[in-house]
């Protein structure tokens, strides 16, 4: 059984930085990629960026590149966020999936953990 776990969330002022952290446990996961979503109230939930467990290949949404860094550390993945936006405030969700040609951003999940809330004040 998969078992996803996020913490790290909280509230920050704009210009902050945190960091999540998703535990992965259940099986190996050799071939699966390890995603980050978000959900702001109101809106759709939107990728924010992944990593390929094997090769450590990493993606992100084009919103949060050049402030957010993914990483693999054995069986956690971490999501280095930082100088924050007030549009960054959403529930952050880890999500997990044997790796699709559709792509990351793109592909099912069928695994996803409980969220962490992320809000961030102006």
């Amino acid at each position: 059984q998969v078992q996803l776990v996020e913490s790290g969330g909280g509230s920050v002022q704009a210009g902050d930085s945190l960091r999540l952290s998703c535990a992965a446990s259940g099986r190996t996961f050799s071939g699966y990629v390890m995603a980050w979503f978000r959900q702001a109230p109101g809106k759709e939930r939107e990728f924010v960026s992944a990593i390929t467990w094997s090769a450590g290949n990493t993606y992100y949404a084009e919103s949060v590149k050049g402030r957010f860094a993914i990483s693999r550390d054995n069986a956690k993945i971490n999501l280095q966020m930082n100088s924050l936006k007030p549009e960054d405030t959403a529930v952050y969700y880890c999500a997990t999936d044997l790796f699709s040609l559709r792509g990351p951003a793109q592909q099912e999940y069928r695994y996803w953990g409980q969220g962490t809330q992320v809000t961030v004040s102006s």
